[in-house]
């Protein structure tokens, strides 16, 4: 007669699984929690003490550590040796193991958790004997997850026992699982210990690419295991193609600029630079503000806003070629509008504001640098003026919406403003003043030359921006200030009679 053990933290599914088992033929092992619910379900067990012939001690810290279990799922059912050591020891088979572990991970993601309640939460046996199984899966099945208990019962059901593939693989996800709970238990411990030196990182598969930025790259995207606001990861997609590489990129750059926002607010981008972006009384006027600021680099974009997303919106939006469109919600009429374009991309994404610090991975050939991500802004206050004219409040309310948005340019970046909406962006060129050139020339060419607010996301090393901004219009400079001419930049812009204010707070995006 085969012999299952089973010990289970998460129970589902277990009755009828181990019901199966039983009825056709195999004798079952439980131990704890998990033999006391099968007991009461009319499932008849065998106590892992009569097994060991040895009690279960230290609150149950010791049950399944013993030779009489690992012997059972160690031996080799081919090597004679092993035969003999377990004949000459009264030890039986075990050929299988159903066992998922003490809920560590969700122990510590409790509030107020401590440390007692985290260590009663790590399974000693348990990785033990899945380990144990998973090494012996020539011989024997081993089964961590609910959802793999149907696969197991039909195979058992039609061929007596499951296939050597199947318990290959089975063996492959108990490692998985074990190595998972170690390093979330490690990364708990470290963490309590004050120890640094070592990164464990969780993420699991969320969608194979076609390929990469280029054809001929392959890649994956990977989700953290946590659920997050503002994640693309975890987004619902509600109509249109696959995601791409390239897409993915693009509007997680996205939902950090509409992160930066309380007001109704819309931002279209491409290659992870913002083209268009706008606030507004409500969503209607922000979309429309920020696609009139850049009617050209808008197509073949991705557009985000941070409000469900009306049948107005979408009937603007219906003429235009666009990769994605992302919102908190759609309302009915606006699905119904935007998916007649069968390959744009409509993503449901939570827009939830947390202060939840995340951090940012971004590998370099042979390592990865993590910092945390940059959501901090600070409010632009007129205290912050370092100039003769003071900023009106008008100006103050473009100061800041610019001071928001530049931090999200490519470095070095320039973000030009009116209004509420951009009229300009400058962004990746290798001195500042390019940048400033390119968003001031784009400014002008929509017909914006008078009353323009200029924020940069790093301070200007020279006078010439200032200079620059004035001749195009710019009578409001908001930038992080600490360059060793900063004097210069101050008095240039006295001269021309232009506002600047230092935030103190530098934003570059790389």
């Amino acid at each position: 007669m085969k012999r299952a053990l089973v010990s289970v933290s998460d129970k589902s599914g277990l009755v009828e699984f181990v019901g199966g088992l039983q009825s056709l033929g195999w004798e079952i092992i439980a131990t704890g929690g998990t033999q006391r619910l099968l007991e009461e379900k009319g499932i008849k067990t065998i106590g892992i003490s009569d097994v060991t012939g040895f009690p279960e001690i230290c609150d149950g810290r010791v049950k399944t550590l013993h030779p009489k279990v690992h012997g059972g799922l160690l031996a080799r059912r081919d090597d004679e040796s092993h035969l003999a050591a377990l004949r000459d020891n009264g030890i039986e088979f075990i050929d299988m193991v159903c066992v998922n572990l003490y809920p560590f991970r969700e122990t510590i993601a409790k509030e107020g958790v401590t440390m007692e309640d985290a260590i009663e939460n790590i399974d000693i046996g348990g990785p033990s004997m899945l380990r144990s199984a998973a090494k012996n899966y020539r011989d024997v099945t081993v089964v961590c997850d609910p959802a793999d208990y149907a696969q197991v019962l039909a195979e058992i059901e039609q061929c007596g026992n499951t296939s050597l593939e199947t318990r290959l693989s089975l063996s492959a996800k108990a490692y998985t699982h074990t190595a998972e709970y170690d390093a979330c238990i490690a990364t708990f411990m470290r963490e309590k210990a004050g120890l640094s030196e070592k990164l464990f990182l969780q993420f699991d598969i969320q969608q194979g690419l076609r390929y990469g930025e280029n054809p001929h790259q392959s890649a994956k995207f990977y989700r953290d295991s946590q659920t997050r606001a503002f994640s693309l990861a975890y987004a619902e997609q509600l109509g249109g193609k696959e995601l791409s590489y390239n897409n993915i990129q693009d509007a997680n750059a996205a939902l950090n600029i509409v992160r930066e926002f309380d007001e109704p607010f819309c931002v279209a981008l491409k290659h992870m630079n913002p083209c268009g972006a706008a606030v507004g009384a409500t969503i209607e006027e922000a979309w429309t503000a920020a696609y009139e600021a850049d009617k050209v680099s808008i197509y073949g974009g991705i557009v985000a806003v941070n409000r469900e997303l009306t049948a107005e919106v979408a009937m603007g939006m219906k003429p235009i070629f666009l990769e994605i469109v992302m919102a908190p919600a759609f309302s009915d009429e606006a699905l119904e509008i935007l998916s007649t374009k069968k390959n744009l991309r409509l993503l449901k994404v939570d827009m939830t504001r947390t202060d939840e610090k995340i951090n940012q991975y971004i590998s370099v050939n042979g390592g990865l640098l993590v910092q945390q991500l940059d959501t901090q802004t600070k409010q632009v206050v007129a205290d912050m003026c370092v100039t003769e004219a003071k900023p009106t409040p008008e100006q103050m309310i473009d100061l800041n919406f610019g001071w928001r948005v530049v931090k999200h340019v490519k470095s070095n970046a320039i973000a030009v403003v009116k209004d509420g909406h951009t009229v300009g962006v400058g962004a990746g060129q290798m001195n500042r003043v390019g940048s400033a050139e390119i968003a001031l020339k784009e400014a002008q060419a929509a017909g914006f030359t008078e009353g323009l607010v200029l924020a940069s996301d790093g301070f200007l090393p020279f006078d010439d921006t200032v200079a620059l901004a004035a001749q195009y219009g710019v009578t409001a400079i908001v930038q992080p200030g600490g360059s060793i001419r900063d004097e210069d930049a101050i008095k240039k812009a006295n001269e021309l009679g232009v506002t600047m204010l230092f935030t103190g707070m530098r934003h570059f995006k790389h």
